[in-house]
């Protein structure tokens, strides 16, 4: 029996960081798995979680016709020569390009749009060839999984996917045992440390950040404002390294660039702030609900999933510098008790409904629905052939 799984995302760094769970219990499960992405820092630690890496390029940028052809051709000679029983897409261009190659060879396919980033909240005429893209790559698809509900209802309305193969999962998950409770900092109001963990992309809102920050300094000088996370110089949506630079020199923002285990810094924060225009479901904020930590998000898609406004914390108005201030002023004037309870309920509402388990779960269980067709398919044709 077929029990080859391709796996493609854009980079390797997102699979070791938010699917290596599902790829350890692929593996544990018996499938035989190869993950596709560009080579980064990453990708030799792929090996550890006993699955395969093939190096496939990729312009993750870029529009270029002639690199999204080349990167079409890449992936139908791969599944073409792998022949898996089915290919799992995250990111655009291996949802888009490895869906198409897939479908093409006849291979189940199963989608996950995790976020719609950058190019869904303009409206310009990318927007308009991404979503007929998407209407393309994903209309034979047997099951397209969505991080929050708006999401997928934009995508149904629009008639980019069918409704009977459009599904919403609780994010990516998080794994409850690596994530937990971290005992709250007894933390005075002039000493309180808020921190933003996100790419330094202008759509996580890291300028609003900045700007918040320095109103929130003319109530409140001695509080501490935090940012984690790698500059991609590469994105035409990068923050530039030069103004973050600026900000650390005045002593307004705290920038503590990227790490591999993001947890001592959630553990030394008083709050988690992500003042995002959308998400899919940011794993930073499962991150810190799961470690306890209260939120001030803003009230998009994704990041209200996870934040109950006034119970595990606060939600603000999107590209609003002073309503994200006035949200970390009250932060700020919370008891330690009310902090506490806010952090307890975001611990609780993950163990609730993200558990990565989950997620697992209802991966495992299409895996089975395609292998059951392609039995049943396979004793089709054999009794077919019989009866001829």
């Amino acid at each position: 029996m077929n029990k080859k799984i391709v796996i493609s995302v854009n980079t390797a760094w997102n699979i070791h960081n938010f699917r290596s769970g599902l790829v350890k219990a692929l593996i544990a499960q018996g499938y035989d798995v190869m993950v596709m992405a560009p080579a980064d820092a990453y990708a030799h630690r792929l090996a550890s979680l006993g699955c395969r890496f093939k190096t496939i390029s990729m312009d993750n940028n870029g529009t270029s016709p002639s690199r999204d052809l080349s990167l079409l051709v890449k992936y139908w000679r791969v599944l073409q020569s792998v022949r898996p029983l089915a290919y799992l897409g995250y990111t655009i261009k291996p949802n888009i390009y490895g869906s198409i190659a897939a479908h093409r060879l006849g291979i189940p396919v199963i989608n996950n749009i995790a976020g719609l980033g950058a190019t869904f909240i303009s409206n310009s005429p990318l927007t308009y060839l991404v979503k007929q893209l998407y209407r393309c790559s994903l209309r034979q698809s047997n099951r397209v999984f969505f991080q929050n509900a708006d999401d997928c209802k934009l995508f149904v309305d629009a008639g980019l996917v069918r409704p009977d193969v459009a599904e919403v999962l609780p994010g990516s998950g998080i794994d409850l045992q690596q994530f937990q409770p971290a005992p709250a900092r007894l933390t005075a109001a002039d000493e309180f440390c808020f921190l933003l963990v996100a790419r330094m992309l202008r759509d996580k809102g890291i300028d609003e950040y900045a700007a918040a920050a320095r109103i929130v300094r003319q109530q409140l000088p001695g509080v501490r404002f935090q940012l984690l996370g790698p500059v991609d110089a590469h994105n035409p949506n990068s923050i530039p390294l030069e103004r973050i630079a600026d900000w650390k020199s005045s002593g307004l923002i705290e920038y503590l660039k990227e790490t591999d285990d993001v947890r001592p810094y959630l553990a030394r924060a008083d709050c988690v702030v992500l003042p995002s225009y959308r998400e899919g479901v940011p794993h930073t904020l499962l991150e810190a609900a799961a470690m306890a930590r209260p939120i001030i998000a803003t009230n998009v898609a994704g990041c209200k999933d996870i934040v109950a406004h006034q119970a595990n914390g606060l939600l603000c108005k999107v590209k609003d510098p002073a309503d994200l201030a006035a949200k970390m002023v009250q932060m700020v004037s919370l008891t330690q008790a009310q902090r506490l309870a806010m952090g307890q309920a975001g611990r609780n509402k993950v163990v609730a409904q993200f558990d990565e388990n989950v997620v697992i779960a209802r991966y495992l269980n299409t895996l089975r629905q395609i292998e059951a067709n392609g039995h049943a398919h396979a004793v089709q044709g054999l009794e077919t052939t019989a009866q001829v």
